[in-house]
């Protein structure tokens, strides 16, 4: 059975986020495997849970980043919400950041 190929979409927060990567290489190799979850992204990244239940978190760069997203399956849509770098901890930590992001409801 052929599966569908499914559209990737960049929430504005996600894409300055991205922007906000000094390094043109990293940017590049995330993009790269953000494309790659156009292809059965339910079987990349891990569920997160917790109060970011529903989001899945796909390592990316030296396993130093993050991109957090959401699937949409009766959409065939990947939803990149938000990227950053994993800081145990730190309030710049991208799981703290994308928390906060839910609760002020910019993620839903």
């Amino acid at each position: 059975m052929n599966h569908s190929s499914y559209t990737i979409l960049w929430t504005a927060r996600a894409q300055q986020m991205l922007e906000s990567i000094g390094d043109r290489r990293i940017q590049e190799v995330i993009i790269t495997k953000v494309e790659g979850l156009s292809q059965a992204p339910e079987q990349q990244g891990k569920p997160l849970i917790g109060k970011l239940m529903g989001f899945r978190s796909l390592r990316v760069a030296s396993q130093r980043y993050r991109v957090v997203y959401r699937i949409e399956r009766q959409k065939v849509l990947v939803i990149i919400v938000a990227i950053g770098i994993r800081r145990d901890g730190s309030k710049s930590d991208i799981y703290e950041l994308a928390q906060k992001l839910f609760k002020v409801g910019i993620l839903r």
